[in-house]
Formats: C-alpha cells, structure tokens, sequence
C-alpha cells in the first residue's frame, strides 16, 4: 500500500504539479500585479486631475472639454529618436528633436493657461510631464500584466512582479513631486542650481545675462579670479542649457577658461548618507547627455581641466521637495568650489562653474 502511495505521488510530482502547480503561482502573481495596477491606475488619475485643475486656474473660464483634450493628448506624447545606424552628427539630431519636443509641451501649455506668466508655465510643463510620465509607467505595466495573463505566461508575469516594488516607489516619488511643481517648492534635483546661486552672492558681482535659452550667466570676481557662473533661469522649473552656455563662453566670447567645474545631484547606493558631497573629475550632468558632449568636446579641444562636485541622494529625493540635509549640503559644496578655484586657478585666471538641476523653486 505505502509504494502505490509513494508511486502516486511520484506521478503527481512529475506529471501534474508542473502543469497545476505552476498555473496556481500564475494566479497568484497575477493577482499580486494587478493590485499594484489598480494603484498606479489611481495615482495616474489622482495626478492628471491635479494637474487639470492647475492649468484651469489660468484659464478666463467658459468650456474646459478642449483643455481635457489637449492634456490627454501631452500624457500620450513620445520622442522617437534619431537613428543610430550612422552615428555621425547624432548629437545635434537628438538636441533639435528634444528641442522641438520642449517647445512643443511649452506652447500647448501656455494656450492652455493663457494667464499663466512664463516662469509658471515652465513649472505647469513640468506638472505635466509628470503626469505623463505616470501615464507611461501604468500602461507599461498593464500592458506585461494583459500579455503574461493571456499567454498563461508565469515567467513573464514574474519578471514585472520582481520590479513591481522599485516601479511601485518611482511612481509614489512622481506622485510627491507633482505637489512641488504645482506649488513652486524646490526640488532635490536643484541642489547644484542652488549651490551656484550661493557662490554668486558671496563673490563680487561684475555682470549678468541671459547667455542661452532659459540659461543665465553671472561674471563674478572671487579673489583676483574671474569666474563665470552659468545656472538656470528660475524660478520656474526648467534645465537650461548649460552645455550651450559653455560653448558660447569659450568659442563666440572668446573666454580662456583654466578650470570647469560642474555642480549636480547624484544617485546614492543603499546605505548612503543623503546630502553626502563628492568631488571627481568630467562633466556632471545627467539626462540624454547633450550637455555633456559640448562641454567634454571642447574641453578636449582647449585642453582645461574638469572637475564635478556631486551631491547625493536617490531617485526619490532628486524629484520631490528638497530635504533639509540637502540644502545644508549647498553651502559645503560652495567651499568646495572655492578651494579649487584657488588651488587650481592662477591668480588674474579664469574658472567656468556650471550649476546643474531643474531649477523650480529657486530664483536668481
């Protein structure tokens, strides 16, 4: 009797478990996703609607349909990129596409909130690429949980289950730093605008301009050295173009710079202080590197220095209102920044500082 058992289960074991057994843990990762789906559904929602009724504050009332369209229609936006085949030039492509997109999102806006002035608009695009961003999260996320629970497919709804958590915590982080670009409070991810904001009131002021677009440059003289700060415009939430910035600097004004320093947030690993402050060498920017192609082509070119200072935080702290012990990080980076110069930069020389981040919340 114990060996018919034992061959019974044997059988089970190899010939059934595999096909139930595996259908029933499918059932179970499915249902673990979709709960998390319905959430991010929620925090899409939630997000959208905040946004919708921002932009309807700026408007001089009558029908809002038309305004619900236009938003619809910038959650679904996407950026095809250049092809890559030939990647001679692809820089440029790439910068006049993303240019295009920008202007694109910022002229939708501002129709849509003809009240609102130009720094605001700036945060309401940002509003809305939040938004848009969330939209993207969730129907990425549907469209893995629709195709493993058509296909019965176990490992492939296992793969978004694995992620589900790190998506889980971006989407919250988008959710919290739609309240910042709504309300104008900084961001972590300002931290290096900030930081090059602090050096210019503490340095001799000589003059002040915009130098590219959304871009702004202050010649300042910090102990016999002449120093270029380039930052973005705020307060509202842009980026500028500090990549751009430099290039002018050194080739349509003819600046000879001895040192190029920039200043931007970092990601941390697990188990770091954030706040903590860095300092290395090459270009500190992030995003789709645009910046970081001019600023390293010519600094190859002219032969000068790179030195990055970096501040570090997550992911989360980078989108969402600035924490305390990122701000006071801003003032160690300033003399940081001060050391190099003058241990790096000859007296009656010159030094280019670059402040990096979205600069919403922080003025000039």
């Amino acid at each position: 009797m114990i060996q018919v058992l034992w061959f019974l289960f044997l059988i089970s074991f190899f010939f059934i478990y595999p096909y139930f057994g595996q259908r029933t843990q499918l059932a179970f990762v499915l249902r673990y996703i979709e709960k998390r789906l319905a959430v991010l559904k929620q925090l899409r929602d939630e997000v959208r609607e905040r946004t919708l009724n921002t932009i309807k504050k700026y408007i001089d009332g009558g029908d809002t349909s038309p305004i619900e369209k236009e938003l619809d229609n910038l959650l679904e936006f996407f950026y095809i990129p250049p092809e890559s085949m030939d990647p001679s030039g692809i820089v440029y492509k790439l910068e006049h596409i993303l240019e295009i997109g920008d202007s694109r999102f910022e002229e939708s806006v501002a129709k849509m909130a003809p009240k609102a002035d130009i720094h605001r608009v700036k945060s309401l695009s940002n509003l809305v690429e939040v938004a848009r961003a969330l939209n993207l999260i969730y129907r990425v996320v549907r469209h893995y949980y629709l195709l493993g629970k058509r296909m019965a497919n176990y490992f492939l709804a296992l793969q978004i289950q694995i992620q589900l958590p790190m998506i889980m915590e971006l989407a919250e982080s988008y959710r919290q730093a739609s309240y910042a670009f709504l309300k104008g409070i900084p961001i972590g991810d300002g931290v290096g605008v900030l930081s090059a904001a602090k050096f210019v009131k503490e340095s001799k002021p000589i003059s002040e301009t915009e130098i590219a677009k959304d871009t702004w440059l202050n010649v300042v003289e910090f102990e016999g050295r002449r120093v270029y700060v380039v930052r973005p415009i705020g307060p509202g939430g842009t980026v500028g173009r500090p990549g751009e910035a430099v290039r002018k600097l050194v080739y349509e004004m003819d600046t000879k710079p001895d040192l190029i320093i920039t200043i931007d947030a970092a990601l941390k690993l697990e188990g770091e202080e954030t706040g903590k402050i860095a300092e290395g060498v090459g270009v500190a920017i992030g995003g789709p590197g645009i910046d970081k192609f001019k600023i390293e082509t010519l600094a190859k070119e002219k032969e000068v220095p790179l030195y990055a200072i970096v501040i570090y935080q997550s992911i989360i702290e980078a989108i969402t209102p600035m924490r305390e012990s990122i701000v006071k990080s801003a003032d160690s980076v300033v003399s940081r920044v001060k050391e190099l110069i003058k241990s790096k930069v000859p007296s009656n020389g010159t030094a280019i500082v670059a402040g990096i981040g979205n600069t919403v919340g922080v003025g000039l």
